[in-house]
């Protein structure tokens, strides 16, 4: 791919913009509405940034005000987060990016997920009785694969972008030094998590007062430590987080906790550049990201399997198109706890996961008018031969540019560990392997030998950064947190614009239901019809009500215009546009 660099110079960043108080009046701005006319998407002619944090989505989008394309954005939009969003943006944890230019057919995908550290065993979460020990893959100094944040948005940025990293996390800087106003969610977050956070006294004087209160809504968050560490990169380079004086503060938390990464596991990390996953729906062409994700390959293989049926016609979210949802994501949630791993270690099948001829065969097992049992179901033959609070957002430039990007330290705050002086969270990415085949991890996914835990290789993940391209063009950017349910949020948007003729606003805020084969249940929020789910349940299906899935941030590009659609699931969001 070549996307030919801008080099236009960056001016210096409103400081009201940090504040979060003041917008920027040169520009052309609405807000998708959230309550009431929640359904209009912000639109715009030259750019378009819509990530989880508003004021995230501010950096970058004075990044594209000033000449930057979609990748200098995006890595600002990265950075940006690491700060305003500790919770899931992060400099310690990893993630995936995809790149497309209009003016290059091929689409691009950077892998920086986590690595295991070269320590690592098979057997290094088992008890003595050989019972997988999720204390120790979740909250402890064990759970932490080696950090691809920082290398990964540096590649993307030197390879793609026009301005330097040092330019790009300024803003950031800015946010840790001064601070920002804390919001009701933010404060709700470290209330929630108190009693994880608090226990390790590097995260309790990050996080809380050093009377030990709570930050409350409206008061100042300041993070000297990370302000630093974000200086030390800035002026170093990356190469300062795997081998200066940040990496040898989160080598000497491991020795001091009995961690296991190492400098030489620091030193020896690299990103990755993949080929995307592609498929094709309804004439769309689909880009989603490769193994060591899960989702691509997932969301293409369930969308194959739904090209054969009227989906439009049944209309959205009636009993029957849930039915016909519910059964091939089952049936693609069977085969992922068999065959996805990670590629530098294991052949994925992805060519038969992928194929139409593939797709065919289980589409005519799905029964017209009741349920599969998952238990019935099993991983079938493809021959031949990823945390509830990860985030992501979505940015297109003028210049026909587009990014997709979904990073994560895995739960919410990842492992509650800070590292010492850096100020930075550690993620607990390692729970993501199969601790023990057959066991499932915290978010109820089973993996299996393809997945299992070895030194220096990738965990499984579910991040799905996805673009949708018409006759060659750029025309739907999205992904979503979520865990398990990234795939199935991802799918919908997707679904319910090329389905449903849905504007990108209303797609991402209907109502989503999800099914991952095991528990055998569909899962559904809050607004499905009460006649539906009883049709549903007289097909033999199990509907459970919970709480809302995934925070997706898409884009939609059409006619010259983009449309921009935040989630309201998530009440930091914003879609901003030149």
């Amino acid at each position: 791919m070549t996307i030919p660099p801008l080099k236009r110079p960056i001016s210096p960043l409103k400081s009201a913009l940090y504040a979060g108080l003041t917008l920027i009046s040169t520009f052309s701005y609405s807000a998708a509405i959230l309550e009431g006319e929640r359904m209009h998407p912000v639109q715009a002619k030259n750019g378009m940034v819509v990530t989880s944090h508003f004021l995230a989505t501010e950096s970058a989008q004075q990044v594209l005000a000033d000449g930057g394309n979609a990748i200098d954005a995006a890595v600002t939009a990265a950075f940006s987060l690491a700060v305003t969003q500790p919770r899931s943006g992060n400099i310690g944890g990893g993630g995936f990016m995809l790149i497309s230019s209009e003016k290059d057919s091929d689409v691009v995908a950077i892998d920086y997920r986590e690595k295991a550290p070269s320590r690592a065993t098979t057997e290094m979460f088992l008890d003595d009785k050989g019972n997988a020990d999720s204390e120790r893959s979740r909250y402890s100094h064990l759970a932490s694969g080696v950090p691809g944040t920082v290398a990964g948005l540096a590649l993307a940025l030197e390879k793609y972008g026009t301005i330097t990293l040092a330019e790009a996390i300024a803003p950031a800087i800015k946010l840790a030094e001064e601070g920002f106003i804390v919001t009701p969610r933010f404060s709700k977050g470290l209330t929630d998590t108190k009693s994880r956070l608090a226990k390790w006294p590097s995260s309790n004087k990050v996080f809380y007062k050093a009377d030990g209160s709570n930050y409350q809504p409206g008061e100042r968050f300041v993070q000297p430590d990370l302000a630093a560490t974000l200086k030390r990169i800035a002026a170093e380079g990356a190469q300062e987080f795997y081998q200066g004086r940040t990496a040898e503060l989160l080598v000497a938390e491991m020795e001091k906790h009995g961690g296991l990464i190492s400098m030489e596991d620091l030193k020896a990390y690299q990103p990755v550049i993949r080929k995307p996953i592609h498929g094709n729906y309804r004439g769309y062409d689909v880009y989603s990201m490769s193994p060591p994700s899960s989702g691509g390959i997932h969301i293409v293989q369930i969308l194959n399997i739904l090209e054969g049926f009227p989906i439009n016609h049944f209309g959205h979210n009636a009993a029957t198109t849930i039915h016909l949802m519910a059964e091939a994501m089952k049936r693609a949630y069977a085969d992922r706890s068999l065959y996805l791993g990670d590629e530098d270690f294991i052949d994925v099948p992805r060519v038969g996961l992928t194929a139409k001829t593939y797709a065919e065969k289980m589409r005519n097992d799905i029964p017209a008018n009741f349920a599969t049992p998952s238990s019935t179901l099993a991983p079938d033959n493809p021959l031949p031969y990823e945390s509830n609070e990860t985030t992501h957002f979505s940015i297109v430039d003028k210049y026909g540019n587009a990014v997709s990007n979904t990073y994560t330290i895995n739960f919410s705050y990842g492992s509650g560990i800070v590292v010492d002086g850096a100020g930075f969270l550690l993620n607990n990415e390692m729970d993501d392997f199969s601790a023990k085949p057959g066991v499932p991890n915290a978010y109820g996914l089973l993996g299996g030998e393809a997945n299992k835990v070895e030194a220096n290789k990738r965990m499984l993940s579910s991040m799905s950064p996805t673009i949708v391209k018409k006759d060659d063009k750029n025309f739907l950017v999205t992904g979503s947190p979520g865990g398990s349910r990234i795939i199935t949020t991802t799918l919908q948007v997707i679904m319910n614009v090329i389905d449903h003729n849905m504007n990108i606003q209303s797609a991402v805020t209907a109502p989503r239901i999800h099914h991952q084969w095991l528990p055998d249940e569909i899962r559904i929020e809050d607004g499905i019809s009460p006649d539906t789910i009883h049709n549903l349940e007289s097909m033999g299906h199990k509907v459970t009500q919970k709480p809302s899935m995934g925070a997706i941030q898409s884009i939609m590009i059409k006619d010259g215009m983009m449309y921009g659609g935040a989630d309201p699931r998530r009440s930091t969001s914003l879609a901003k546009g030149l």
